[in-house]
């Protein structure tokens, strides 16, 4: 298993959570609500590597196209937690702002794997 190369990531890190319920709704008002499948509540990371060094930002983005390429997971570590868990990359952008400086922008989606 990859585990994402340890650049310092800059802040402003968004964490999404989108817990999937389903829900009913009877004539007489009265609504139920359950769970839907057994992980329910995979989040979602928008992050951001701004100004580094376009040697660590193409370590990130050879690193996102090489599992993008195979279709794997890789272990990333969520701030503030303590124990990686298992990640897929939906999108990434690169700009180059200056000589040498390079931002990337990624989107981090936790999947649920052995």
């Amino acid at each position: 298993m990859a585990t994402f190369p340890s650049v310092t990531q800059g802040y402003g890190a968004t964490k999404t959570s989108a817990p999937q319920i389903r829900s009913t709704q009877f004539n007489d008002g009265y609504s139920q609500r359950i769970k839907f499948g057994m992980n329910i509540d995979p989040k979602r990371w928008n992050l951001s590597w701004l100004n580094i060094s376009e040697t660590n930002a193409d370590t990130i983005e050879t690193f996102l196209e090489a599992r993008a390429s195979d279709g794997a997971s890789f272990d990333w570590t969520p701030p503030g937690a303590s124990l990686a868990t298992k990640w897929i990359c939906l999108s990434w952008t690169k700009t180059i702002p200056y000589l040498n400086v390079a931002s990337i922008q990624a989107t981090f989606q936790e999947v649920f794997e052995p």
